[in-house]
């Protein structure tokens, strides 16, 4: 079994409890700036997890689906109180579950690309993206800055949290970034989960881009829009359409 069919489960809310509705909230307004969302268009929100983007967008006015591989995740995001309409399907993000040109505008948002080891999986996840997306469709991928990833690497972090012991090791393996994290509970049972993602330069990400037919509009270092350097941008936001 695959690090992201694994990892992806009860214990990842645990982990990252701390990603909250209100980052959510910030940076889909930026969002909707940048690819000039308006009421009613249709959105894919690629990777939606537990639908923290998914439920700001549609409290935009768009008409929001959500896609995600991991059902707790799912699960999480459809046990929303809020009833704002949004489809959650469950899927796999190389071969989507849509017919072609289903939607205005697409977000893959938090780093929710590069966990193949093949290239050519992580081509295909762009090739669906253009897919679904109809003539003069909008995108924007959110992923990492490779330099500020290695320059700033935290080797080793641990904290408790709900009586249970994490510890998160992080290396650079090649051209992966590769994170385990071990649970410890107080009896000592362990649970130990594995992260690995493709860290792809702005070069590579741009020819994948071009080979799929997304034309890139702008690259951003963070929400905030700063212009991307790739020496200390915190991010590498990609915004673009499909031709015509």
């Amino acid at each position: 079994m695959s690090w992201y069919e694994e990892s992806f489960g009860e214990d990842y809310l645990l982990v990252y409890r701390h990603r909250d509705n209100k980052h959510a909230d910030q940076e889909v307004q930026e969002v909707a700036q940048w690819l000039d969302l308006s009421k009613g268009e249709t959105v894919l929100d690629l990777c939606c997890g537990t639908g923290r983007h998914s439920r700001s967008l549609a409290r935009m006015g768009c008409q929001v689906t959500g896609i995600d591989l991991s059902e707790v995740l799912l699960s999480h995001a459809k046990s929303s109180p809020e009833e704002l309409g949004i489809h959650y399907v469950r899927g796999d993000m190389r071969e989507l579950p849509f017919a072609d040109q289903s939607f205005d505008t697409v977000v893959n948002l938090f780093t929710s690309f590069g966990y193949f080891m093949e290239d050519k999986e992580n081509a295909k996840v762009m090739t669906e993206i253009k897919r679904v997306l109809k003539p003069k469709g909008r995108f924007l991928i959110d992923f990492l800055n490779r330099n500020t990833v290695i320059n700033n690497l935290v080797p080793r972090s641990e904290r408790m949290d709900e009586g249970i012991h994490i510890l998160e090791e992080r290396w650079i393996e090649g051209d992966f970034v590769r994170k385990k994290i071990t649970l410890t509970k107080k009896n000592g049972e362990e649970k130990i989960y594995q992260e690995r993602v493709k860290m792809y330069t702005r070069e590579q990400m741009e020819e994948m881009m071009g080979k799929a037919g997304l034309q890139i509009e702008t690259v951003s270092g963070d929400f905030k829009g700063s212009s991307y350097n790739e020496i200390d941008s915190q991010r590498m936001i990609f915004t673009g359409r499909v031709p015509a």
